[in-house]
This record gives structure tokens, C-alpha cells and sequence, in this order.
């Protein structure tokens, strides 16, 4: 699942250009010294992967819980059947919901901040940046934190967030670089094999839920039952 999780961001991150890219292209790195910019780019990628550690280990708690009261199976294969309708269901039905509305005003101050950010040359500046970049609401972030919800384990969803965020590494760095490095053509079928790679994940949560015994893919599962018979004296 954490090489799925590497494949989605690697893929992903041709959409992340579009989302992410402006901010990208607008961080203050010191263009004079190559050491230099190498560094701050490094410090904007560990912002980000300290966000997306935080939001897997935050929704890792969702799936201990549900974990714990014997639902893991049910919510793998429940993620999975929404991975592939997300993925095959005509854009519109879902871009008429807003779902990040009921955090707008926590979103704005983000971007707020940001803003400000950007506009300082300081070196903390580029961490703060990825950092506060990390929890700006994307699509693929949404698919990524229900694949860590699905993983059931704290320390296993903050390991599937920081995997996919890097696999959105080498092109986002590149991205710094050189903004017309490949072909529109490639562009294109790249973006088309992301929904491939989404209902794979979907098939194989949905796989790993099932439990029938396929090592790696579907473990049987081993659920602890607890007793509710007491003995009094």
C-alpha cells in the first residue's frame, strides 16, 4: 500500500502543478548560489511531508478507532468502492459540493499566511511555506488521507502520507527549475493514467478488506473478540 501511495503522489503531481505549481514558482530561493537553492527547496519539501505526516497520524486515529471496534475490513473495502466511484462518476455530480467549506475560514488563514510568507526571504521561510502548502485542500489529498484512514494504524497512515508526498518530490523540484521541461502530449498521458492508478488502489482496499488470504494483498484478518462475560463472586 505504501508503493501505491508513492506511484499516486508521483502521478499526481502533474496535477499538483496546476494546484501547487504557482506556489512553487513564487518561493523566494536564492538564485545566485545553486548550494543555496537546493537547500531552501529541500526545507519547502520537508514542511510538506511534516503536514502530511500530521494529517495521516490526525485521520490514523479515525481508523484505530474503527480498527478497534472490528470495522477495519468494512472501512478498506468501503474506501476502496469510494476511490473507483470518485474516479469513474462525471466530475460535475461532485464539483457541485464544496467539501472543504466547512473549514473556508481556516483554509483562508492558511492562504493568508501564506501569502505573507512568500514575501519574506528568511530560510525558516521556505519550511513555514511547505508546511502551511501541505494543508491547502486537493482532490488527490482527499484520496491519499482515505487510503491512510484505510491503513488502521497510526504510525502506518503517517508512513502512507509521507510516501505519497514523496513521490510529488522530483517533480515539483523540477518544476522550480524548469517550468516547460516535457511535452504537452506526456502531460496528457500522464493525467489519464492517475484515475488508473486511483481504481487499482480502490481494487486492491477493497482486496485487503475482503481477507481471502492472499499474502500482502488480502490478509486474513485476525480479529480479537472480547469476552463480556464476567464471573462474579
Amino acid at each position: 500500500m505504501i508503493i501505491t501511495a508513492f506511484i499516486l503522489g508521483f502521478l499526481g503531481s502533474f496535477h499538483c502543478i496546476g494546484m501547487c505549481g504557482p506556489i512553487a514558482l513564487m518561493l523566494p530561493v536564492d538564485r545566485s548560489s545553486n548550494s543555496k537553492k537546493v537547500f531552501q527547496i529541500g526545507l519547502y519539501h520537508l514542511g510538506r511531508l511534516i503536514a502530511y505526516a500530521i494529517l495521516g497520524f490526525s485521520f490514523g486515529w479515525i481508523g484505530k478507532g474503527l480498527n478497534l471496534f472490528g470495522l477495519q475490513q468494512q472501512l478498506s473495502i468501503g474506501i476502496g468502492i469510494v476511490m473507483i466511484l470518485v474516479t469513474l462518476l462525471p466530475y460535475h455530480i461532485f464539483n457541485q459540493y464544496n467539501f472543504s467549506k466547512p473549514i473556508s475560514s481556516l483554509i483562508f488563514k492558511i492562504k493568508s499566511a501564506l501569502g505573507k510568507e512568500l514575501q519574506k526571504k528568511s530560510t525558516d521561510t521556505f519550511l513555514t511555506i511547505g508546511f502551511l502548502n501541505g494543508f491547502l485542500p486537493c482532490g488527490l489529498i482527499y484520496i491519499a488521507v482515505f487510503g491512510a484512514i484505510a491503513t488502521g494504524n497510526i504510525l502506518e497512515s503517517s508512513m502512507y502520507m509521507i510516501a505519497f508526498g514523496l513521490g510529488t518530490i522530483p517533480l515539483m523540484s523540477i518544476i522550480i527549475y524548469i517550468s516547460n521541461f516535457i511535452t504537452n502530449t506526456v502531460k496528457h498521458k500522464i493525467r489519464k493514467a492517475i484515475p488508473v492508478i486511483i481504481i487499482i488502489m480502490g481494487v486492491l482496499f477493497i482486496l485487503r478488506g475482503m481477507g481471502l488470504g492472499i499474502p500482502y494483498i488480502s490478509p486474513k484478518s485476525h480479529t480479537n473478540i472480547v469476552s463480556t462475560n464476567y464471573q462474579c463472586n
